[in-house]
């Protein structure tokens, strides 16, 4: 989700569920040290709770990013064992690192050393020619010894020879079943699924054999689903699209008054409308005018404008471009 879960699409998302834990696209920890601290780990207060996922493969450097992000105030430090990337392969950390298990652990233990939060990984099945059964497994027994105890599995191998980054996210077969079988031998740890899991049906489906569910394209693509999240699967209550709507054009007016521009902002938006009458019609009019020189607000409020029997009562009196 490199590129994609930053801090303007975390916060929409927000808007969406209170209750979903949110993370961070993948920082290295070199960047978090050594970087502009403020724009690549920088969070609005409202995203609570977020996970600050981190790559690397040096302890005392991961140990010393982890510290940052907790001083951040990060709800969680998460160690990335899973992303296939050319520039993870060259920096051989990621899912190289499932070759690595001891390395893995000895990373997460220092982390653990440097903050109070929890530090979690997410990993693959495995790499390559690995045994999926034996990589997995090892990985998880080496972080569990560390004091990890939650894990999120994306519940594919990783082709590093032969495949690309986005053959990476389809091409390899999917094997749930294997992820199960890691949470029956592990009943006391949090064992979290991802992968290839398009809707919240599914999602139900998998929270009887794990402890929870990652959703990433899905919910990228599809937001409009979120809202259904809190309510059926946290108690809480269900927000409108109406109510996550305002609070989001209130945090656009914002961060345009900052200086960021409107498409950076809108192009998390795309996806709202996905299937419903006026969605395309949403999508071309941010598509052909939210990068013009000095876009505001406006655009944004013409293109929802365009969504029938959408109770936003700043479009009441708002003209059609």
């Amino acid at each position: 989700m490199m590129a994609w879960t930053d801090r303007h699409c975390r916060f929409l998302h927000r808007q969406l569920s209170r209750a979903a834990l949110l993370y961070t696209e993948m920082v290295t920890a070199e960047a978090v040290i050594r970087g502009d601290r403020a724009r690549l780990i920088g969070f609005d207060p409202a995203e609570h709770p977020v996970a600050l996922q981190l790559g690397g493969a040096v302890p005392a450097r991961l140990a010393e990013a982890a510290r940052i992000g907790a001083e951040f105030g990060y709800d969680e430090i998460n160690l990335n064992v899973g992303c296939p990337s050319d520039r993870v392969q060259s920096g051989k950390f990621g899912a190289c690192l499932m070759r690595e298990p001891d390395l893995v652990a000895e990373c997460v233990g220092a982390m653990r050393a440097a903050v109070s939060v929890p530090v979690t990984v997410k990993c693959r099945l495995g790499v390559d020619d690995q045994v999926p059964e034996e990589a997995l497994r090892a990985t998880i027994r080496a972080c569990r010894q560390a004091g990890v105890n939650t894990f999120i599995v994306h519940a594919r191998m990783a082709w590093l020879k032969g495949l690309s980054p986005k053959e990476n996210r389809d091409v390899p077969p999917l094997d749930y079943e294997l992820v199960y079988r890691v949470k029956r031998e592990n009943p006391g740890l949090s064992i979290i699924v991802n992968g290839g899991i398009g809707d919240l049906d599914e999602a139900e489906r998998h929270l009887d054999h794990v402890d929870g569910v990652m959703l990433g394209r899905a919910a990228y693509q599809y937001p409009a689903m979120l809202l259904d999240v809190d309510a059926r699967f946290f108690g809480g209550a269900r927000r409108t699209m109406e109510e996550a709507l305002e609070d989001y054009i209130v945090y656009v007016e914002r961060q345009l008054a900052l200086g960021v521009p409107l498409n950076t902002l809108t192009k998390h938006t795309l996806g709202l409308f996905s299937g419903q009458p006026g969605g395309r019609l949403f999508r071309r009019h941010l598509s052909e005018n939210a990068t013009c020189r000095g876009a505001g607000v406006e655009v944004f409020l013409a293109a929802l404008a365009r969504i029938p029997n959408l109770a936003l009562p700043r479009l009441r009196d708002l003209e059609m471009a």
